[in-house]
């Protein structure tokens, strides 16, 4: 058996192309929306949690305190742009595409493409209520890198079915 099924971690699929994690540390294809965690370019100590819906494009960008986006006036701010770019080196630019619904004129998608086809519809500025959400899972994605390597299952992990028996 490898190590991977007689760990207590899920198996996670390799990033289409390597990323630095420094200036989006987290993004995700969930809950119908491009979303994920972005740091602040001027304070070390900020960050800001970015989404675009599927399909009609609403984007929302606040701190992880819910503080408006000062770049975010009815378009996408530096930080939206970021989060399309670093999911393109995560999930490739096709995978984003279809998952957004984005039509780009180009055979070949790319965050350049995807980013303008949806800014090209003049997509609306909606609240930051998904915001708590996505910094929490976040958060939760950090605790776990700091744990020491285990076989030993994870209590909040024990809702996944066993797949085999490890002994």
């Amino acid at each position: 058996m490898s190590d991977w099924e007689e760990s207590s971690t899920a198996r996670v699929i390799p990033p289409a192309r390597p990323r630095k994690l420094a200036k989006v540390p987290f993004v995700e294809l969930a809950d119908g929306r491009l979303q994920g965690v972005v740091s602040s370019g001027s304070d070390i100590g900020r960050v800001y949690v970015s989404s675009i819906a599927a399909g009609d494009y609403a984007f929302a960008c606040s701190t992880n305190n819910n503080r408006p986006c000062g770049g975010a006036h009815g378009s996408f701010c530096k930080h939206l742009t970021a989060l399309v770019t670093e999911s393109v080196l995560q999930y490739g630019a096709e995978r984003v595409a279809r998952y957004l619904r984005v039509e780009t004129v180009d055979a070949e998608p790319n965050a350049q493409t995807v980013t303008a086809a949806m800014t090209g519809t003049r997509p609306r500025q909606t609240s930051a209520n998904a915001a708590a959400p996505v910094f929490s899972r976040f958060l939760r994605h950090l605790a776990y890198l700091e744990l020491t390597p285990t076989t030993t299952p994870l209590p909040e992990m024990q809702w996944f079915p066993p797949t085999r028996e490890v002994a």
